[in-house]
């Protein structure tokens, strides 16, 4: 009896330690598999940083590289610093942020080690978004700095992307993705050692580019000039005897006040030297200016282009969607221009034709009102009706684009003298620039005097919106396999193993 009892105590001494050496080696082996599934995760992240392909899954390949960009990041011989001052929340800080990586890892692969990106989330990073907003002089978030020995560009994130506009609706689509081609472009615009000098004349009433007035100030327009690499500086004609030789176009920017006979006279021996000038002149006033335009065959007259296409339905402003084609104007397609009771500035010969002898000035029409609009001469009509006796029917031009020498785009020593006229100078004032395109409209006009109006020939990415139709009974079935069946059967598979191990 004692032997069997001591038999018992044995066997079940064995099996217990049979029982904990097996929950030892299934300890160990668990231990085991931990360490190498580490190790092979460590092992697949060292390997994925030394052979990076980059390779692009989304749809419409936002990402890759032409072969223009990586010639660029190839050949560069200063170095670039990127700086992304983008919200987390913000739709494109994905795109930019890939896009950016992008870059620097192609930089990388061609032994660039001039070319350095920073990403900062200004409402995570505030010590670091504060450095910058003062390096910069930065005032809204969602910019990329580009900035190359001293010389900067920003690049606002309503730059990255073309929008399709409904002003009925005020609705707006996003359709193409403009990344590389605006942020390649930026990369040499910060690389060109030459910084052009825009001056804004002052002695007349001119908008002041110091003034931070939001109805009449011009330091939003001088700020934005500054980001994009250009010197600002001021200027007044009567003091200096004339424009200076560094000038690379002349701002004149809503004058009150007449010009006089030798400021005029300035004014043109600066064109005669293929000089560059723009030209805001708001309605109601006498500049002087009118009969200088006048030899350039433009023709500055009286009255408001009003249309059906205002913001409130007075008529004082005027919204602008349709434009000629012109290199000012072609980057602005499906961006709305407003203008505060423009005047009418039209060829006063016609539009210009390939006839045209290169010694005489080309007018080309940037901006008008529709055909179903027309020119009010009562300014004391508020609002605006239209009178067949005095009122001119149809489209009104308000803004007119002037060169005189070598034609565009030959090969020649010799560069064209440039003018643009507009009648407005309000909608580039501080509050205004923010409204739809007032901004691209001003600053496609100051880069088509600069010459620096072509971007690099990258086309945009478009956009795609991939859009699941499903029946009735479809979606019915699919919300039975997804949410109930394949769920069930886990669950169900679970219950199998626990009662087997139960058992």
């Amino acid at each position: 009896m004692k032997d069997m009892e001591k038999d018992d105590v044995s066997e079940a001494r064995r099996k217990i330690w049979l029982s904990r050496g097996r929950r030892l080696a299934t300890g160990l082996n668990t231990g085991v598999a931990l360490v190498l599934a580490g190790l092979a995760l460590v092992m697949v992240n060292y390997l994925s940083s030394l052979y990076h392909t980059g390779m692009d899954m989304s749809t419409a390949r936002f990402y890759v590289l032409s072969d223009k960009t990586k010639g660029v990041l190839g050949g560069l011989k200063e170095k670039v610093n990127v700086v992304a001052f983008f919200q987390q929340g913000h739709e494109l800080t994905d795109d930019v942020r890939n896009l950016l990586k992008e870059y620097e890892s192609t930089a990388d692969k061609l032994g660039q080690t001039n070319f350095k990106v920073e990403i900062v989330d200004p409402d995570r990073d505030l010590v670091r978004a504060r450095e910058l907003k003062q390096e910069y002089d930065l005032t809204d978030p969602n910019v990329v700095v580009f900035e190359s020995g001293g010389r900067k560009k920003c690049v606002a994130a309503k730059d990255i992307v073309d929008y399709k506009i409904n002003l009925s609706k005020m609705e707006k689509k996003k359709i193409a993705f403009k990344g590389e081609q605006i942020f390649s472009s930026a990369i040499q615009n910060v690389t060109q050692t030459v910084q052009p000098v825009v001056y804004f004349l002052t002695g007349h009433g001119e908008r002041d580019v110091t003034e931070y007035n939001r109805h009449s100030g011009y330091s939003s327009i001088c700020r934005t000039l500054r980001h994009d690499n250009v010197d600002v500086r001021v200027l007044n004609i009567a003091e200096r005897h004339g424009v200076p030789d560094d000038c690379s176009a002349l701002i004149i920017a809503g004058p009150s006040r007449k010009f006089s006979g030798d400021e005029v006279a300035f004014l043109s021996r600066y064109l005669e030297r293929k000089g560059r000038i723009m030209i805001l002149l708001d309605q109601n006033t006498d500049t002087g200016l009118e009969g200088f335009l006048a030899g350039w065959d433009v023709k500055v007259g009286t009255g408001v282009a009003v249309g059906l296409t205002t913001v409130n339905g007075m008529g004082r402003e005027l919204v602008v969607m349709q434009y000629p084609d012109h290199p000012i104007t072609r980057k602005l397609k499906n961006i709305y221009t407003v203008f505060f009771v423009p005047r009418p500035v039209e060829p006063a010969s016609g539009k210009p034709s390939s006839e045209t002898p290169v010694d005489r000035p080309r007018v080309f029409p940037l901006a008008s009102n529709t055909e179903e609009g027309w020119l009010e001469t009562d300014q004391k009509e508020w609002p605006p009706r239209y009178d067949s006796k005095s009122d001119r029917l149809g489209s009104v031009s308000i803004a007119v684009a002037v060169e005189k020498g070598p034609v565009s785009g030959v090969e020649v020593e010799l560069k064209p003298s440039r003018i643009v006229v507009i009648g407005d100078s309000l909608f580039a004032s501080n509050d205004a620039l923010k409204i739809g395109g007032n901004e691209d409209f001003f600053m496609s006009s100051a880069n088509w005097l600069l010459e620096r109006e072509t971007l690099m020939a990258i086309s945009p990415k478009k956009s795609y919106e991939l859009s699941l139709n499903m029946s009735r009974n479809q979606m019915r079935n699919a919300f039975l396999l997804l949410v109930a069946g394949i769920p069930g059967f886990v669950a169900f598979a679970g219950l199998i193993v626990w009662f087997r191990r139960r058992s």
